[in-house]
């Protein structure tokens, strides 16, 4: 049904893809394999632009190298960061799920507890809930995690934000085409073209543009997606920089959902029978535009100005049964949104005002409308279509954020990092649907956050600091639609999470390689939860207490020549801090229990043979802890190792260029659950990964 689909998907759609596209190419590309050298590194996770090695704080820098596989989302990428657990339900309906530090766990769908910005634009809603689908991996230049409670710097997330830089168009026009393909009739064409200015004032460019589709590892799992990204700078004589970046991503694709523990067993390619009966499914379309403007006044002031536009219009289609819609508050079991997003962000530095001190101050905007609508997934005897109305309703969010952040060298080679921001989030929504009663509401959440680190330059190649930070996370639109208690749906009732974290940290950059170890502890009121299921849909609530602690370790070094390796190793410890009493049929949990979804160990190691011509090679192994899948801690996806190895070559030769990879992962074909759907009420939680598969490429490059 679902390849039935796709070939009637609006050829405008795609043709305008292909168009915008005119300009792009194909180009794959991986990141985790590359050694950094701390030092010259400049990361602006933290918006001081200071070198990684003396950053205050825990953060990770990924160069965007030259492909090792399909580049298809960031679990190919983001491998091997210390507190970054990413998992691939080999489900294009609903995202990866990603968490840091064990926040954004909970999420059966989308990215909860971790910020997202491409180019400096947010990708994750007003709300905090956030996409990866959006991110063109064939256009990406580098990325950085900055792990921690940073709400103090980009609001509304308790684990962390990810941010993700498009290269820059530079040199002479050039044109990239490639075709990769894989096991389940992967397949991905990708054209990027690009160029520099040659003129001042005029821009360069970088237009990428790529078509995937697959039949899916598990049945009832095909899925199809157009993902086209354009960027073009200014670099005016006044010493400005403008950034214009465009992107554009359609998504169709079928949703497998979980399995049982005897299900996965059982063939873990197999899916529910009611997914089937109703063809549970998600489509998704969304287009996004965004400024962004650097404009240095003199040497000691300079002023950041950020604008961004988006729509985002999704239709999914639930295999909720007929039977638990029956209830007069039920939703129904078809989701149909059309949101606008747009915000902006206005901030000045300034840079020796005071001898040794530089001050940011700030002022953030968001905002978001949706119309939101339900509807029953059956007509009549037809099931699997849209039928009765269910859920009409209006929704409305905004904030405003001011922020200040400071760093003051106050005596040689010690350094105070001090921030602050007021966030206040305000959340409304109009209920049209009035026959089962007015669900009207709006609330607000206001919190005062601070953030402080304490920095010490013990020698050039050696820093240690210590910092304190809070966060501040408010439930999505989705999440306070369907809160545990059912008597008060629509009520609003769900509080905004509250976190403290301590971390003392420790760099170094030698001839021994780049090392860092980080240990954090983090204590959270009013944790956003999975509460299971109701009629068929994911509920929440608040933990009153949580705690989180843990290690990170990342090493990585040139052992010989081109032979590099890195080396990085996380333990979290996340459980609940207190009781929480049981909600009707939803049991209590008592404090002690894990939270699910987080791995305690997690361990990371790659080879890389990384020439700038000829032939390269790869091999990485990675080890993931057992996952419990509830909160009652019944039962738990295994730990698992897994295995990966890459060989290509690349070969240039005056205006040419050309790249090809072959890559096999999961070598051993263990059998393991990529990902758990946290508190599934029916037991169907595990979502079984790819066994051994293959996948491979070739892309050609010729300049001009």
């Amino acid at each position: 049904m679902m390849q039935h689909r796709l070939q009637h998907l609006p050829i405008k759609t795609t043709l305008s893809a292909l168009i915008a596209c005119i300009s792009q190419t194909l180009y794959a590309q991986n990141a985790v394999t590359e050694v950094q050298k701390l030092a010259p590194i400049i990361v602006q996770a933290t918006r001081t632009d200071r070198e990684q090695l003396t950053t205050p704080a825990s953060v990770y820098y990924l160069n965007q190298e030259q492909n090792q596989g399909m580049n298809v989302n960031l679990s190919e990428t983001l491998k091997g960061i210390p507190g970054l657990q990413l998992n691939n339900r080999e489900n294009y309906a609903q995202d990866l799920q990603i968490s840091i530090r064990g926040f954004g766990a909970r999420s059966s769908f989308g990215v909860r507890g971790v910020r997202l910005y491409v180019d400096g634009i947010p990708a994750s809603m007003p709300d905090g809930q956030g996409q990866s689908s959006n991110i063109d991996l064939n256009s990406l230049d580098h990325i950085e995690v900055l792990s921690g409670a940073f709400s103090s710097l980009y609001g509304n997330s308790s684990g962390g934000t990810i941010l993700t830089t498009t290269r820059e168009g530079q040199g002479a026009d050039s044109i990239e085409l490639g075709y990769s393909a894989g096991s389940q009739h992967k397949g991905q064409t990708k054209l990027v073209v690009q160029g520099g200015s040659e003129h001042a004032n005029e821009p360069g460019y970088i237009i990428s543009s790529s078509y995937f589709d697959t039949g899916g590892f598990r049945e009832h799992s095909g899925a199809h997606k157009v993902l086209s990204n354009a960027k073009l700078t200014w670099e005016l004589d006044d010493g400005s920089k403008i950034n214009w970046i465009n992107n554009y991503v359609k998504i169709a694709a079928d949703d497998p959902g979980g399995l049982t523990r005897e299900q996965w067993q059982a063939n873990p390619k197999q899916v529910a029978a009611n997914v089937r009966l109703y063809h549970a499914r998600k489509d998704i379309e969304q287009l996004q535009t965004g400024l962004t403007w650097t404009k240095p006044i003199n040497d000691q002031h300079e002023l950041y100005g950020m604008a961004y536009w988006g729509q985002r219009e999704v239709t999914q289609y639930q295999s909720i049964p007929r039977t638990a819609q029956a209830g007069i508050n039920h939703a129904g079991g078809v989701i149909d949104f059309d949101r606008n997003f747009y915000g902006a962000d206005l901030r000045w530095t300034g840079r020796e005002i005071v001898p040794d001190l530089q001050l940011i101050a700030g002022l953030a905007v968001d905002a978001m409308s949706e119309e939101r609508k339900g509807y029953q997934n059956f007509l009549g005897d037809r099931l699997g279509v849209k039928g009765e109305l269910r859920r009409d309703e209006d929704n409305r969010l905004w904030n405003l954020d001011p922020y200040l952040q400071a760093s003051y060298v106050f005596l040689p080679n010690w350094t105070l990092d001090a921030g602050l921001r007021f966030s206040n989030v305000h959340f409304k929504s109009e209920d049209k649907f009035l026959s089962n009663g007015d669900h009207s509401g709006k609330t607000d959440y206001q919190k005062l956050l601070p953030t402080s680190a304490l920095s010490w330059q013990i020698r050039p190649e050696l820093m240690a600091y210590a910092s304190y930070a809070q966060g501040f996370e408010t439930p999505t639109f989705t999440e306070m639609s369907y809160p545990a208690n059912t008597a008060e749906n629509r009520s609003f009732s769900l509080k905004a999470a509250e976190s403290e974290t301590y971390e003392i940290g420790l760099k170094s950059a030698n001839r021994f390689g780049d090392f860092t170890v980080a240990a954090f502890q983090t204590q959270t009121e009013n944790d956003i939860v999975s509460a299971g299921s109701d009629g068929g849909r994911s509920t929440f609530r608040n933990a009153d207490k949580t705690f989180r602690k843990g290690v990170e370790l990342s090493w990585n070094k040139q052992l010989w020549r081109d032979l590099t390796t890195q080396v990085s190793y996380s333990y979290i410890y996340a459980t609940f801090d207190a009781d929480i009493p049981a909600i009707g049929a939803i049991a209590a949990i008592a404090e002690g229990n894990y939270i699910p979804g987080i791995a305690k160990n997690q361990a990371f190691l790659c080879l890389g043979w990384k020439p700038d011509q000829g032939l390269q090679a790869g091999l990485d192994l990675r080890y993931s802890d057992k996952m419990y899948v509830n909160d009652l801690n019944s039962d738990a996806a295994p730990s698992y190792v897994v295995t990966a190895a890459n060989v290509g070559y690349h070969w240039k030769m005056q205006d040419w260029a050309v790249n090809t990879f072959a890559r096999v992962d999961n070598v051993f074909d263990t059998d393991y659950s990529g990902s758990v759907i946290v508190n599934e009420s029916n037991g169907r939680f595990f979502e079984p990964a790819e066994g051994r598969n293959w996948s491979a490429g070739l892309s050609v490059t010729k300049e001009f």
